[in-house]
């Protein structure tokens, strides 16, 4: 049996207000995606299995990282957070925040009112997001080898959240946290993946590279 590791995409377009432009990265975003490559390499971490979804952060992430041939999933991909905040803003008035501030506490309530069904004629419904999230989990699996998998921050907040059963508050937590080419690993315990490792950056730990310690 072994273990999975979910990698957070590297700094994408953050002036972005739409999903398609959204959906690039930043030159540091390639560069923090070199230096993890770099550590895994130095490291000799081993992956004989690599994943990722079909967006093209993902795949820049994948190949910035070094990794070859990704098998890519869209199951994989992010929430439509864009898509999501703007159905909450037209149906119920909340404004999309400008700032970083301001998203601390718009994504708690966007992601409360989407698991409320409270917001309408959403790209997906919260429960379909949860079960295309376990699936592609179990559909990977342990056996094989140690599994890479590049994703993005809302899915891997999911992730945490069916192996620890956050509720929608603490999901939104987790989800803020989750910094940019992060690492977040899960072992199997028994019949359950449970996390190992949590947010890991020690490609970004040295003083002169923590100014990439980014969230968005």
């Amino acid at each position: 049996m072994s273990h999975i590791t979910l990698v957070r995409h590297g700094q994408a377009n953050t002036a972005a207000r739409d999903e398609e432009n959204y959906d690039k990265l930043s030159d540091l975003g390639h560069q923090q995606a070199r230096w993890l490559g770099a550590h895994l390499h130095e490291t000799r971490a081993h992956h004989p299995r690599i994943y990722c979804g079909t967006l093209v952060r993902h795949a820049e992430t994948a190949a910035s990282m070094g990794l070859p041939g990704p098998i890519r999933d869209a199951r994989l991909n992010e929430i439509e957070y864009f898509t999501l905040a703007k159905l909450f803003e037209e149906q119920h008035g909340v404004a999309i925040p400008d700032d970083r501030e301001g998203f601390v506490e718009h994504l708690p309530r966007t992601f409360a009112a989407w698991a409320n069904g409270d917001i309408k004629d959403t790209p997906e419904t919260f429960e379909e997001f949860e079960t295309r999230v376990s699936d592609a989990l179990r559909d990977i699996g342990t056996e094989g080898g140690p599994a890479i998998v590049v994703t993005s921050g809302g899915l891997i907040s999911m992730v945490v959240r069916q192996a620890m059963g956050l509720d929608i508050p603490a999901m939104a937590r987790v989800a803020l946290a989750i910094m940019n080419t992060s690492m977040h690993r899960l072992h199997p315990i028994g019949a359950q993946l449970s996390p190992v490792l949590f947010n890991a950056v020690p490609h970004l730990e040295a003083p002169e590279r923590q100014f990439a310690q980014t969230h968005l």
